[in-house]
């Protein structure tokens, strides 16, 4: 398993741990009307994922903000942020944000990425910092667990993972 720590304390992480070349692990998680959302429904699309602990809390705010930004100019990329936080939360900060471009869901009902991406931090019931990118065939091409939590990912990194997968 990656081994990452939350303000320099070692957590322990849920689940497997996601390698390149893995075929991409399905789920299901909440969008903010509360319908569910599996990998599956982007099938044919190169997807982005990028993983925070909260969307509420500085890095967090500006990963999503950043890949916001990247998002308007990566084509046939879907680019999905994925947190343990409530999906009210998260359409409400998106609202007042102006984040237009990410897809936001949600985890908190039963960790079903966490523990397929091994994101899941069982001191926290967060989910630990992290980047995949998976092609249109569900193939993993990139991935990046941060090994600080409170650290900021490879942004340039993802993106020209994204760019290439498409």
């Amino acid at each position: 398993m990656a081994s990452v720590t939350f303000k320099g304390n070692p957590v322990t992480l849920l689940g497997n741990e996601v390698k390149v070349g893995d075929k991409a692990p399905d789920f299901k998680v909440l969008a903010n009307d509360l319908s569910e959302v599996a990998l599956q429904d982007s099938k044919g699309q190169v997807r982005l994922i990028s993983v925070v602990p909260s969307i509420d809390t500085g890095v967090c705010d500006a990963q999503t903000r950043r890949f916001n930004e990247e998002a308007a100019k990566l084509g046939n990329v879907k680019v999905l942020t994925v947190s343990v936080d409530l999906p009210f939360a998260q359409k409400r900060w998106c609202g007042a944000n102006g984040i237009e471009n990410v897809q936001t869901l949600s985890d908190h009902r039963d960790l079903s990425f966490g523990e397929a991406y091994g994101v899941a931090i069982k001191e926290l019931r967060l989910l630990a910092r992290a980047v995949f990118v998976v092609d249109s065939n569900d193939k993993v091409t990139y991935v990046q667990y941060v090994s600080e939590a409170t650290d900021h990912p490879d942004y340039e990194g993802a993106v020209e993972a994204a760019k290439q997968a498409n």
